[in-house]
């Protein structure tokens, strides 16, 4: 396998053109949560992450934290959070 492709959100994010790499796990309102299936690296380090959340709610709570570590990445409409 060649190197990790990172997730370009230079244009947005639209979860349509990334659907055979991740996978909806939930989805509510203006908030979705993500599964890397391929290994897709981060938008904010490019090292592969295991799941993301993507927002367009000004504000959110997270009522648990991953274990490990989190970037965030922001487009014009969305907040995109990587778990690691």
């Amino acid at each position: 396998r060649r190197g990790v492709s990172r997730l370009d959100v230079s244009d947005g994010f639209d979860v349509h053109d990334h659907r055979s790499k991740l996978k909806l796990l939930r989805q509510d309102g203006n908030s979705m949560q993500l599964q890397n299936r391929d290994g897709v690296g981060c938008a904010a380090c490019g090292r592969p992450f295991e799941r993301v959340f993507v927002t367009s709610d000004e504000t959110v709570t997270f009522d648990s934290a991953p274990n490990g570590p989190v970037c965030v990445a922001r487009t014009d409409e969305q907040i995109l959070v990587f778990a690691h």
